[in-house]
């Protein structure tokens, strides 16, 4: 007889065995190891076992970390490669991984354990670890008892459910789409986006141009088609994904019913949990005191963008009338209006741009400028991967290691849409080696394919984007500390995660950053200077309409955790109250079929419900923590400055979540955030 096949999730040796992780694996390596973290949870709570933390991490954390790193491969996987055999597996699998991790949460033992260690004897990073933990605890249902506590575990199991669903359907809705257009139909289209659109009808076997609603088709479809019908054709089916208002044969991907049913869900466990509304819960654990103080921040920050986005809708009227002929712009003209209103403004195309960021050169740049600033190599390794596509790397520091990352790029079909990064395994001075585990983090876009063997062309915003998401990796990679729950991101207050993030961005609009990482395409010339000014002077085009954008949406979630839609039906109104939201804030109303919170990820399915307005509350942070490159670029003639950048990496990223954001915020700057830099930032001062 042979011997079985060793199981692929349940080999922790190093890095996850993703070219052998198998839908047949997933049901018995989760068997397994919520056995062992089920038996180590009994352990830690016997009466005889001590509360302390290295013993209870030795036991207990140990066998929870192996179930996270195993599920969170799969969940991975889910994201990255769906199939519907993994969908299956993982569907099965997600209730039983939901109740153990609900159970650890809410143990009445654990906690009581936790309540008697003595603080004194932790070290700083274990004090911070130990205080999240207990707030963990109450907010995990550990002081609910009896029905209160059964039906705690019920809501979380059925959310768990229910966020799934969300996010399938987004996909499903989104992958099921096609459009084939003429030659006719594609006028004005760029070349490469046509080219691509055209392979793709031909692998079918059909005439014209494939077009779907993944971002890097749709949008520059919807920025540089002359053709209107076909605009609107897309915009429609864009934005009735996953809904009522879908095209017949894509309605069974509605997500009105979920988003229902989630939202009555988090309203139960906030009243279990003692609290209003779950606005209440999602803030205890964040920067920002109340769900009053984020609605009047952003409703003060709406008040000040508003006049700039009044005169950008006014800009766009006249050079619509004027220049293009039309009287009365619809939903699915404006990103062709403003790209058009930008060429002529500023006499360049988003498009002339794109053809000097080929992702090859912006990668060298980028990893030049964080080996510069973070005093950091990064050097390309191997690695088991998903996708023949997925690169990984090595971070060293003098000769060692730092951390690795996987970088996945490419759009394709089965990954859902967006940017994120997430992580593989923490920074951790392991309990049962003593050995320091180093972090890994995966790295995801959506970016369009080269075509005709040239490599992949992206546009600015692509750019900004990946910058993001490293900013995100830095914050994990580059950690310092050695306990596993407040190292890099973890415990990081989640208002506050975005500072590194949104930090990164600010990089891509500096000529000594962007002349180094650009070579066009065909002639492998730089970015000229005379393009980077005329980019630049366009930088806060339409900024007014688009900090209404974000408001929009961070209004709208915040209200709806609060409970402010009408109820119909006893059922929450999500569309209603985004109704009453664009009302009160926006400039731009779209039409009545749009249906934008029926695919709205991040607060359905992405972990940011009445958490949305983040982006904006650490574009604070993360315009001020910046400023203090430019303040030193006034000496030295660049933002990139090791001595500024060693500043920033030990204040902030290597502190990671051991001290609260403002702490290591004061630390960077010396004092707390101001405003000002962010306005300035979005030519919206004074």
């Amino acid at each position: 007889m042979t011997a079985p096949t060793p199981n692929p999730l349940l080999d922790f040796q190093d890095l996850p065995l993703f070219d052998a992780i198998t839908p047949a694996a997933i049901g018995p390596a989760m068997d397994v190891l919520l056995a062992q973290a089920s038996e180590a949870l009994e352990a830690v709570t016997a009466p005889s076992f001590p509360a302390e933390w290295l013993a209870m991490s030795n036991t207990l954390d140990t066998s929870t970390e192996r179930l996270g790193r195993a599920w969170g491969a799969v969940n991975h996987l889910n994201s990255v490669a769906d199939t519907p055999e993994l969908r299956a597996a993982y569907n099965e699998a997600l209730p039983r991984v939901t109740e153990f991790w609900t159970r650890l949460g809410a143990d009445e033992r654990l906690y009581a354990k936790y309540k008697a260690m003595d603080v004194d004897s932790l070290t700083p990073e274990q004090r911070q670890a130990h205080t999240n933990a207990l707030r963990g605890f109450v907010l995990g249902g550990a002081e609910l008892q009896g029905e209160a506590k059964a039906r705690f575990a019920e809501l979380q199991e059925r959310q768990a459910e229910l966020t799934q669903k969300f996010s399938e359907n987004s996909l499903d809705a989104t992958d099921a789409f096609a459009l084939y257009a003429t030659d006719e139909e594609m006028a004005g289209v760029p070349d490469d986006i046509r080219a691509t659109a055209r392979q793709a009808a031909e692998a079918e076997g059909k005439a014209g141009h494939k077009l779907t609603l993944k971002m890097p088709c749709y949008l520059p479809v919807m920025q540089f088609a002359h053709d209107a019908g076909l605009r609107e054709r897309l915009y429609r089916a864009h934005t009735t994904r996953a809904s009522d208002q879908a095209a017949p044969e894509y309605r069974q991907f509605d997500n009105t019913a979920t988003m229902q049913a989630l939202l009555e869900l988090r309203r139960e466990e906030a009243q279990l949990l003692g609290y209003p509304h779950f606005a209440h819960v999602s803030l205890v654990p964040k920067m920002a005191e109340s769900p009053e103080q984020v609605v009047g921040f952003l409703r003060e920050l709406a008040q000040k963008a508003r006049p700039y986005a009044e005169q950008d809708l006014a800009d766009m009227r006249a050079f619509a009338a004027a220049e293009l002929g039309m009287d009365d712009p619809q939903a699915w003209d404006w990103s062709y209006i403003a790209e058009k209103l930008k060429e002529t403004r500023f006499a360049f195309s988003e498009q002339e741009v794109k053809t000097y960021f080929t992702a090859p050169k912006v990668l060298q740049g980028l990893f030049g400028i964080i080996e510069t600033l973070f005093e950091v190599s990064i050097r390309p390794d191997t690695a088991p991967t998903w996708h023949p596509s997925v690169q990984f790397f090595k971070l060293e520091r003098a000769g060692t290691l730092v951390g690795q990352f996987y970088l996945d790029l490419a759009a394709r079909n089965g990954k859902r849409g967006g940017a994120w990064m997430d992580d593989v395994r923490a920074r951790w001075l392991r309990p049962d080696t003593g050995q320091l585990q180093t972090p890994v983090a995966h790295l995801v876009c959506n970016f369009a394919e080269g075509v005709d063997g040239k490599p992949a062309l992206l546009t600015h915003d692509d750019v900004i984007t990946l910058f993001h998401e490293f900013g995100h990796g830095l914050h994990h990679l580059l950690t310092q500390v050695n306990e596993r729950d407040v190292s890099g991101i973890s415990g990081v207050e989640w208002d506050a995660v975005e500072l590194p993030s949104q930090f990164m961005e600010n990089f891509c609009w500096e000529w000594d950053v962007l002349k180094h990482m650009t070579a066009h395409v065909d002639t492998g010339l730089p970015l000229p200077r005379p393009l980077y000014e005329k980019m630049l002077a366009a930088k806060n085009f339409q900024s007014g309409l688009q900090t209404l954008r974000q408001v929009e949406f961070s209004l709208f979630d915040m209200l709806l955790h609060l409970d402010q839609a009408p109820l119909v039906d006893g059922k929450p109104d999500v569309m209603a109250l985004l109704q009453q939201v664009r009302q009160e804030v926006s400039v731009l109303q779209p039409p009545a079929y749009n249906r934008t919170p029926n695919t709205f990820g991040h607060i359905f399915s992405g972990g940011y419900a009445a958490g949305y307005y983040s982006y904006k509350w650490a574009e604070v942070l993360s315009a001020d923590a910046y400023a203090a490159f430019e303040e030193a670029a006034a000496t030295t003639g660049t933002t990139v400055n090791p001595d500024t950048g060693r500043h920033y990496r030990q204040t902030i990223l290597e502190a990671g979540g051991s001290r609260p954001a403002m702490a290591s915020f004061k630390a960077f700057r010396g004092r707390e955030p101001s405003p000002d830099a962010l306005l300035r930032h979005q030519g919206m001062a004074g």
